[in-house]
């Protein structure tokens, strides 16, 4: 049975709704595109963690353990960055800053841009789980005053031609949660995995710039032990 009061009714509603609904669409789409493709980085991320505890620290030097890990891995980013800050340690001001300091300021960089990669998106996740009710809310205030203001004109008050009306006005509450919910549940799990995926890369980070300061290329096997086990 056909509905008259249903999403085409207030597809057909006029403007408002019509750009309403268009902006929740594209609030949704966005938020799902976002859930996908970060979800997809993490578990390279992952992926690439394990491989380092595998490959990298059986190699003779830092150098050589980053050609084994994949083109664009955050781990081969950041013990490139390290190596590159010991490489070109010189110069009348560099001079003035320790190793340790130096090597430990390339390292913490190059961390940061890659936490700065991992959040990105979030905040448009965020924006859409803290606003889609709200623009769902104000589609239902338009609908509700659109179908009072035709009450009002036409005089006839009866329940056919106010369910209807106020039915379709509801549709854009609904719609708006219906986007915010998984917005809000992604935007959570996501910065739950961002965190895991961050100690990961601060624990290599440490290890890397105690192996550069110290130029032997030997971590603590314990430390490694516990890392792999955390990642499994």
């Amino acid at each position: 049975m056909h509905n008259p009061f249903g999403l085409q009714a207030v597809w057909d509603g006029g403007f408002v709704p019509r750009a309403t609904l268009i902006i929740l669409a594209i609030m949704s789409i966005g938020s799902w595109y976002i859930i996908i493709t970060k979800l997809l980085d993490q578990m390279k991320i992952f992926k690439q963690a394990k491989e380092t505890a595998a490959k990298f620290w059986k190699a003779p030097s830092i150098a050589a353990g980053s050609a084994t890990l994949a083109e664009g891995s955050p781990f081969r980013f950041i013990a490139e960055s390290g190596t590159k800050a010991t490489a070109h340690h010189d110069g009348a001001l560099l001079e003035q800053i320790d190793l340790s300091t130096w090597v430990t300021m390339s390292i913490q960089r190059a961390s940061d841009k890659v936490q700065s990669r991992l959040q990105d998106g979030l905040s448009f996740l965020a924006t859409v789980g803290s606003t889609a009710p709200f623009i769902g809310l104000f589609g239902t205030v338009w609908g509700i005053y659109g179908a009072l203001t035709a009450i009002g004109m036409t005089g006839n008050a009866s329940i056919d031609k106010v369910a209807g009306p106020v039915g379709e006005a509801l549709i854009m509450t609904a719609f708006g949660l219906l986007v915010a919910v998984p917005a809000v549940l992604g935007y959570n799990w996501l910065v739950r995995r961002n965190k895991t995926a961050m100690e990961d890369i601060r624990s290599f980070s440490a290890d890397v710039h105690s192996v550069l300061v110290s130029g032997a290329m030997s971590t603590s096997e314990a430390g490694r032990a516990a890392g792999a086990k955390k990642i499994g």
